[in-house]
């Protein structure tokens, strides 16, 4: 590794987590070849965004970091690391590395969340109970979001779901999910769905489970073109439909009109973690070295729906 220069820090890596949507993704190729995916994932692909590590040394002109702090950032999986001091953030003491390392989809989730405008009372849906759509849950949950339905083919998600905070739980191989949802609210529908799988053909579906006037979140990077009636879906009914990409939404600088940076986010997250407002230690299901990450990428890849949080350990 080289010296880090002015403003830069070298830092040798703790955990990091693997991100199951964009990654696997990636790793799979699964995304039409002319398309905004295929400009992002070009082969060989360094994936990762998720890091925890060490300060190891620091460059010239940093006082706000020392030697032996933790920190975050959006590091790719890599042993060791030089990266501007300005992209890294502290962890607070008290809070677990392996927990740490879901900084990134916790500070986006968070603000996608806000983006939504979910208030107290009203009623979301969580189409998809993956890693994105746990925290969906339980930040909706905080923001008065009730009740709160996560609706998954997978009984593992699910459970965790209701862990995560999710009143009720639909599992769509056993119970009609239109049935379901408005059986929960009483006939109304949904105030909120957030559309968290990634699969474009689940957008169609998810939109109608959206009362009059409500709101389509689009949360996942969907993997591909999807049809809709945009007339008997969108304007009849009048239904909004709101994209929500991490990187869309945090600004670098804080304004008075818009003061969530992903720094800002990315710091209440962790501090949320601190005081146990968000919970994480339930959704890691595996920790494996840095050495097997081929393996944890394989068991993704084959076994998706029992796996939740991967983190790679490093030595």
């Amino acid at each position: 590794m080289r010296e880090p220069g002015k403003g830069e820090v070298l830092v040798g890596s703790l955990y990091s987590l693997i991100s199951t949507g964009t990654e696997l993704t990636a790793y799979a190729g699964a995304f039409p070849p002319v398309s905004a995916w295929a400009s992002y994932v070009r082969y060989p692909f360094k994936p990762g965004y998720s890091n925890v590590g060490r300060v190891i040394k620091v460059g010239e002109g940093i006082s706000q970091l020392v030697e032996g702090d933790i920190v975050v950032s959006d590091a790719p999986h890599t042993e060791f690391y030089v990266w501007p001091a300005e992209r890294l953030v502290r962890v607070p003491e008290g809070v677990r590395s392996e927990e740490a390392t879901f900084h990134t989809l916790g500070g986006g989730v968070m603000n996608c969340v806000r983006f939504a405008g979910v208030r107290l009372g009203e009623s979301v849906v969580v189409v998809g109970a993956g890693l994105l759509g746990q925290l969906v849950i339980q930040f909706s949950r905080l923001s008065g979001g009730f009740p709160i339905i996560a609706v998954d083919l997978s009984d593992y998600r699910l459970k965790l779901a209701k862990e995560s905070g999710a009143d009720e739980v639909v599992n769509p191989e056993r119970e009609g999910v239109f049935e379901a949802v408005g059986r929960v609210t009483r006939g109304r529908m949904a105030d909120v769905v957030f559309e968290v799988t990634g699969n474009p053909d689940v957008l169609p579906q998810a939109i109608r489970m959206a009362r009059r006037m409500g709101r389509l979140i689009v949360l996942s990077s969907p993997r591909g073109p999807t049809t809709l009636d945009f007339h008997d879906e969108v304007n009849a009914p009048s239904r909004i439909i709101i994209g929500t990409h991490f990187y869309t939404l945090h600004p670098e600088v804080e304004t008075l009109h818009y003061p969530w940076t992903w720094r800002r986010d990315r710091k209440l997250f962790l501090e949320m973690l601190r005081a146990g407002r968000v919970r994480v230690g339930h959704l890691i299901s595996h920790v494996i070295p840095f050495e097997r990450a081929r393996e944890a990428y394989e068991m993704l890849y084959s076994r998706r729906l029992e796996c939740m949080g991967v983190v790679l350990e490093y030595q």
